[in-house]
């Protein structure tokens, strides 16, 4: 099994959760997060007066999935949030030891499948 973490922009989460879906994941996380890699923030105005805002608002998705579809949903994640411009944002693979579905006891496998 896998977790993919993925921090993408804000207004790529909806094209990113259909494309995700398509791809086979049957559930996933969202936060919203503030953040900075390459971008290192933006100056905005308000009332006239410049300001820097240097941690720019994230969205993060946690999306457990079995490792025969783990790549479709990397490649999904890239593509739904994939704008071709700076900011665009991560995705992290790492490896997932074990899970459980607290409700029903279903263990690894079957406590991430539907």
């Amino acid at each position: 099994m896998k977790m993919i973490v993925a921090v993408i922009k804000p207004s790529r989460l909806d094209t990113v959760l259909e494309a995700v879906t398509q791809a086979g994941a049957s559930g996933l996380t969202v936060t919203e997060v503030r953040g900075y890699g390459r971008q290192k923030g933006k100056t905005e105005v308000y009332r006239g007066a410049e300001y820097e805002v240097k941690l720019l608002p994230k969205v993060r998705l946690e999306i457990a999935v079995m490792d025969d579809i783990a790549q479709r949903v990397i490649d999904a994640v890239t593509a739904g949030a994939n704008t071709g411009k700076i900011g665009d944002g991560k995705v992290f693979v790492l490896d997932l030891e074990s899970a459980l579905r607290i409700r029903t006891g279903e263990r690894d496998v079957a406590a991430i499948s539907e």
